[in-house]
């Protein structure tokens, strides 16, 4: 037998690919409302103000108008694409065909780049108006229950990390907000050291507070009435005490969306243009986010 013969090389290589650590696409999608749209921009809801009802005060008097506020909230597409080069020459040392698992490869990195379009418009600048010109920042306010922002400090004598008296204040200023928390789901979004810090909570983790379990398999995955959703991608800032801290969302459902406007689209084609004429797999996206009205999100400083 030669030894020139090329299925000797597959000794050196695993029977099946193996995905390195990472995360398995998108945490946030199911999390948000999802929309598709056309054009350069989209505008994904219509915003109608409070209006009250007013007194009669005479008998067939004049009828009066009363104009409810109006506004418009925008987001913008933003194109994504990852394409992977198979070359023929690889597949000849394998024994399986590596496609699929480049695409699914592929596919975890566009889920993972949705969220991070999401977790950037959970406190970032918002484009309302009638053509979208104006824009409206999350706010900063600390001062009253409606405030968007909890402490760092929040019940606590110094800096802490996520604690239940914070899940609590953010939960109340939802609902203060007129958040219908019964039919609109609310979400947070944590990384393993806000996870860990509710473990440390006895309210948490005790069932003297707690009619079920809140633990499944040692995760936290709903407490308050709030589901826990760990993911690693969020970012740090400086928090009202001046240090660096985790921006922990808690949110409604109704608050935040996800605009496709060509959702995940994957393509394995061959590249004949290219020596050992390679295999081409190839995913692109089209999608954009935004905040949908600020009192629907609050933000929990979180120190680590």
């Amino acid at each position: 037998m030669s030894i020139n013969i090329p299925t000797y090389y597959v000794q050196q290589y695993a029977t099946n690919i193996q995905l390195l650590l990472q995360q398995m696409g998108s945490k946030l999608r199911d999390r948000v409302t999802v929309g598709s749209y056309v054009g350069k921009a989209a505008s994904p809801v219509e915003q109608i103000g409070t209006v009250a009802m007013q007194p009669v005060t005479s008998r067939f008097a004049p009828m009066g108008r009363v104009d409810a506020p109006l506004d418009r909230r925008w987001v913008y597409p933003s194109d994504f694409d990852l394409p992977q080069l198979i070359d023929q020459f690889d597949k000849l040392r394998l024994l399986i065909d590596p496609a699929s698992s480049y695409v699914q490869s592929a596919v975890y990195a566009a889920g993972r780049q949705m969220d991070d379009l999401i977790i950037t418009s959970f406190f970032g600048d918002a484009k309302t108006g009638e053509t979208g010109g104006t824009t409206t920042s999350f706010g900063t306010t600390l001062t009253t229950s409606s405030g968007r922002n909890v402490g760092v400090a929040h019940g606590a004598a110094a800096a802490t990390g996520l604690t239940v008296a914070k899940l609590r204040e953010a939960k109340k200023r939802l609902m203060a907000s007129f958040v219908d928390i019964d039919s609109d789901p609310i979400s947070a979004v944590v990384t393993a050291a806000q996870h860990d810090n509710l473990l440390s909570e006895a309210q948490v983790i005790s069932t003297d507070f707690n009619e079920r379990p809140v633990l499944v398999d040692g995760k936290v995955t709903r407490f308050l009435g709030i589901d826990i959703v760990h993911c690693e991608r969020l970012v740090t800032g400086t928090d009202d005490a001046a240090g660096t801290s985790r921006a922990i969302p808690v949110f409604a459902r109704s608050g935040m969306h996800l605009a496709l406007w060509n959702d995940l689209t994957t393509d394995i084609t061959q590249r004949k243009d290219l020596q050992g004429l390679p295999y081409q797999a190839y995913v692109y996206m089209t999608a954009g986010a935004t905040r949908l009205e600020e009192n629907k999100v609050v933000r929990v400083w979180s120190r680590e």
